[in-house]
This record gives structure tokens, sequence and C-alpha cells, in this order.
């Protein structure tokens, strides 16, 4: 059987989604807690890999099992097995062509920017802090010159290892919520830092360090060292993968604000 599952995590503790060898990661503890449900070794896939330090409210993953569970087994077994800042939220027997990355069109991703005079405690490591005050109004016009198919080669990092720099950006939008600047960005698939990227430029726009124009002229010049520094990966999360109406998974249960 193929079990699709929402993942809910807090990042700040982990060497990203990936499993690594040398730091603890949120693969290998979703892994470890299913296998105990399961009985047998569980390896998951997941519908968009996050990096060290970034969250996500609504990863979608699948597995592969033999074993006959109903869905709130793998939810509250599996929850029992998970330290605090990972959770599933649901669980669901799915066709067995679907795959969790390769079945999703698109990913949205919201990067939370805390902008205050002082620097946030109780958020810390959940939002990115910026003190001096950002023109949102101004960060949203030049936002919209991502939209579309384009080369994002201003916006990749060099480690990347996609063959190709094109993605398509179908919705993206800078708003305002009392003290929180919010980024928050749809695209078919993303490149490696690209919204961290993006977000960095975005700031200095909002800074006014930039004109709004500037961002157009970064796409244009396809180079990566001509764009602003990497954003912080606290303020990032992964919001949601978007998977045809066929495949009938359950809406993002997050009841965060922050995030709707």
């Amino acid at each position: 059987m193929i079990i699709a599952v929402g993942v809910e995590y807090l990042g700040s503790n982990y060497c990203g989604w990936q499993r690594q060898t040398h730091s603890p990661s949120v693969q290998a503890c979703v892994e470890k807690a299913l296998s105990t449900v399961a009985n047998h070794k569980v390896e998951v896939f997941c519908a968009g890999r996050t990096d060290t330090g970034v969250h996500a409210t609504g990863q979608v993953i699948h597995f592969e099992t033999s074993a006959e569970r109903p869905s709130k087994a793998w939810v509250m077994g599996g929850n029992a097995h998970l330290p605090d800042d990972i959770a599933i939220q649901w669980a669901q027997t799915m066709k067995e062509d679907f795959h969790a990355r390769f079945s999703a069109v698109s990913r949205r991703y919201r990067y939370v920017i805390a902008n205050v005079r002082s620097r946030p405690a109780v958020l810390s490591g959940q939002v990115t802090w910026i003190r001096e005050p950002l023109d949102e109004t101004k960060m949203h016009e030049a936002a919209q010159h991502f939209l579309g198919e384009q080369n994002f080669s201003s916006f990749q990092a060099a480690s990347c290892q996609s063959p190709t720099p094109f993605r398509n950006v179908t919705s993206i939008k800078v708003i305002r919520k009392n003290e929180f600047v919010m980024i928050d960005i749809t695209a078919n698939a993303f490149l490696h830092h690209m919204v961290r990227n993006i977000s960095g430029s975005l700031i200095e726009v909002g800074r006014r360090n930039q004109a709004t124009d500037w961002i157009k002229w970064l796409m244009q010049q396809e180079d990566r060292t001509l764009a602003a520094p990497t954003a912080a990966p606290d303020g990032l999360y992964f919001i949601q993968a978007n998977y045809p109406a066929a495949c009938r998974l359950p809406g993002r249960q997050s009841s965060l604000w922050l995030f709707d």
C-alpha cells in the first residue's frame, strides 16, 4: 500500500529534511517513528526537501507498507514516537501511482519577517528579524517581476544540482499583518535557496536600498553575484504541496494565522 502523510515541523534542531549521517534530520525521525508503527523499516519520500533551520506546516510525504493500519494509527502512533517539534497531521491510503514529489503540481512557501525595533524572543528561530521599517508595498510591486516561467539563475545557489534554472512562479505576494511582513510564493518547483535568495533581494527593496525595477534587472543578468545575500532560514516555511483534485488529499490543517 501507498500511504500519504501530512507533516508539520520546526526545523531549528535539524540539518534539514533529508537524512544525513552526521546530523539529526526530520526524515530520519519520521522514518523511525513510522517504522515502529509499521513493525518494519519504512523509507519516506517528501514533496519538497527543506534546508537546515527551515520549517514546514504542510509537508506531504509517502511510503510503501504491507502493514494494514487505520489512518489514526499512523497519526497517533507516529506522533507517540516523534519529538515535540515534529507532528503528523493526517494519513491516507493512496493509489499505487501516487508519489509525494512527482505527483505534486506546485509548492508554496512563505517567508515570515518580524519587522520590529527590538529582537523578538518568543519567536526566536521561527521568524527573521528586520529592524529597519520595510515598505511592503514596494516589495510586492517588485515581486511581480518573478511571475511566469523564467530563468532564475540570479537566485540559484551555487550548490544547486538542477539541470535547468527555469521555474514557473504562478503566484507571489508580499503582505503585512501588524508587525509581520510575509512573502508568499507558489511555483511548480524551486531551485536550491531560491526562496531565500528572492527574499533577500526583496528585503533590500523594502529597505529602499534598491528600486522595484532592480528585480527585473537582476532577472535579466542571470548572475547570482549581483543579487542580495541569501536571507536567513529562520523565517522560511514550506506551507503546502498542491496535487491534482483526483488525489483527494486533506487540506493544510495549520490553525496559526501567520500561515493561513
